[in-house]
């Protein structure tokens, strides 16, 4: 594979009416010399969804769909792979927009490096107030952390990558996405590949623009299941375990308990408990205090372009995603993902 190899786009799709257009337009408008396809795995949308791709592919006979009966995300993506017929897979969400370089500059990374997977930078932004602030959390260091692809790292093997422009052959050595895994099933494959001795690259010169959820309810029930698939990752994988992916249910508990010795004291109840009782209840109150100062502290020292409001609802975006993360790591940990899904993103 050399020069310009053919590229296929794949991308699952539910419930997407809001993006999904910008992001097809964003990949046809890609500058790129060699030859392009587009696979939509079409899920069960109710939004009106498929009549924009219709319409979109009436236009562009390089667009094209398969169903997804369940809509789930590993196998959508499983069967636009099998659909699509080029050497270079790249996968393209609904809710993101590439950059016209994306794609010339990810396949000369490709096979620059020879690597089977390269990934970009993840730069979230926002039309709303809400958007704002939720894109704002994705980058502050009291928020997602840990992922180059978040933040920003120097170029160079990476433990895995955002989206992903793939080598077609070491996709299908290691059997694809496993469709056992409804969240969390990038990471699960980039391990795969890895284990098989290849590389994961990143180049932070990749950027694609990424539209947070737009309402609290959806944002919260994003990522407890995203904490309940990350608890399930670390069951079945030793590798899946990080100290980061531990600090938000630690902090659940540290909440949790700061919250019930603040009250305790306050009642005097811990008035005649002995002293080894009394310094963790005491100590357990000054965490949440500890914590709203985080969070004024992240939102004073968010971009500059960030207005007052969306500073005030990046202090509320934090704990929404912290403590709906912790929560579903939590009883993932407990109980397993089972059939968990991320039903804010069937309401997007």
């Amino acid at each position: 594979m050399e020069g310009t190899p053919g590229v296929s786009y794949v991308m699952p799709v539910l419930n997407e009416a809001g993006h999904i257009e910008r992001a097809v337009r964003s990949i046809l408008a890609q500058e790129y010399a060699g030859p392009k396809e587009i696979v939509l795995a079409l899920g069960p949308s109710t939004d009106g969804t498929d009549e924009i791709v219709a319409r979109l592919a009436t236009a562009e006979p390089r667009l094209r769909s398969v169903r997804s009966p369940s809509g789930r995300t590993p196998a959508a993506l499983n069967q636009a792979i099998r659909a699509s017929r080029h050497p270079v897979i790249i996968r393209v969400d609904a809710h993101t927009e590439l950059e016209p370089d994306y794609t010339a500059r990810g396949v000369a990374t490709l096979l620059r490096t020879g690597a089977a997977d390269v990934g970009g930078l993840m730069a979230a932004e926002g039309r709303t107030g809400f958007q704002r602030a939720v894109a704002a959390a994705y980058v502050s260091p009291l928020g997602l952390g840990g992922a180059a692809y978040h933040s920003g790292a120097p170029e160079g093997p990476a433990e895995s990558a955002y989206l992903g422009i793939f080598r077609r052959d070491a996709l299908e050595a290691v059997g694809l996405y496993d469709e056992t895994f409804w969240r969390g099933q990038d990471w699960d494959l980039c391990l795969r590949l890895r284990e098989a001795g290849h590389v994961i690259w990143f180049d932070p010169q990749l950027r694609v623009t990424y539209w947070p959820r737009t309402s609290w309810g959806s944002l919260v029930r994003q990522f407890y299941a995203a904490g309940i698939w990350r608890a399930e990752l670390a069951r079945r994988h030793r590798q899946g375990k990080s100290l980061r992916h531990f600090l938000p249910p630690v902090l659940v508990a540290g909440l949790g308990a700061g919250a019930a010795g603040a009250v305790l004291t306050a009642a005097g109840a811990t008035r005649n408990w002995p002293a080894w009782l009394k310094a963790p209840a005491a100590a357990s109150a000054l965490v949440p205090a500890g914590y709203a100062a985080g969070l004024v502290a992240a939102a004073a020292t968010a971009p500059q372009q960030l207005s007052l409001p969306d500073r005030l609802r990046l202090m509320a975006v934090l704990p929404s995603i912290h403590i709906s993360w912790g929560l579903g790591f939590l009883r993932g940990s407990l109980l397993g993902a089972g059939t968990t899904v991320d039903t804010g993103r069937r309401k997007s």
